[in-house]
């Protein structure tokens, strides 16, 4: 499918697919993906989504067509990806004897991010974990857990953010402090790729919308007109 073209696209996808076996998870699609905007991918479970998040992190390679960001090939074994592009995943995995604080300072040493511990205190207020600061992940809820995932990706850099369905097992008023912080990471320049169930929280957030179904773009534009035409009340 041919995508809206930009010349200061920070992600470039073109003609990228992905098959398994005799399975085509994925047919051929190009999207491009600016600085301070983010494109909502929306579709059931099985449509594509996760896997065209994969690629365009680098977790998995397209069995055609090119996955560029900022201009060199998307892999996880570039360090400049790896440093640059931050990943929300649509499974929860903890280091089961490593506290909420603990986990947050290995991802800043692993960065190297300056002044690690006034972010870890700042993101564990955002995220509303700082009562649960010491608190081993068997013991978190499945919304504290996945609190913690995002946590994790906002106290390093990043100018792209990936996620996949973020929203999973938040309570209403977690999810719209999602949908702000998603707005406020656009507003720093930050490029968004986010997978999601939500029609509220694609609203709110994306500027661009990508409709998928059997691993085919089906509809895209703004959120209003794809739902609108799927037939989606938000």
């Amino acid at each position: 499918m041919k995508a809206r073209t930009s010349v200061n696209a920070l992600l470039q996808l073109r003609g990228v697919s992905r098959r398994y076996g005799d399975r085509q998870a994925l047919r051929p699609i190009d999207l491009d993906l600016a600085a301070g905007s983010c494109t909502a991918l929306f579709g059931h479970n099985g449509s594509g989504k996760s896997t065209l998040l994969r690629i365009a992190c680098g977790r998995d390679a397209p069995t055609t067509g090119t996955a560029r960001f900022a201009g060199r090939k998307v892999t996880e074994d570039d360090p400049e990806v790896r440093a640059r592009v931050a990943v929300v995943g649509d499974s929860v995995a903890c280091y089961p004897d490593l506290t909420v604080r603990e986990h947050l300072e290995l991802v800043t040493v692993a960065h190297a991010v300056d002044d690690a511990q006034a972010w870890i205190d700042q993101v564990l207020a955002d995220r509303r974990l700082a009562g649960h600061a010491h608190a081993l992940p068997g013991s978190l809820s499945s919304g504290q857990l996945q609190s913690l995932l995002l946590a994790a990706a906002l106290v390093r850099p990043r100018d792209l953010l990936v996620l996949d369905e973020p929203e999973q097992r938040l309570d209403p008023d977690a999810r719209a402090r999602l949908a702000a912080l998603l707005v406020a990471e656009k507003a720093d320049g930050v490029a968004v790729l986010l997978a999601t169930h939500q029609a509220e929280l694609a609203l709110e957030v994306a500027d661009h919308m990508v409709a998928l179904e059997d691993g085919e773009v089906v509809e895209e534009g703004s959120p209003a007109e794809v739902l609108e035409k799927l037939g989606v009340r938000s």
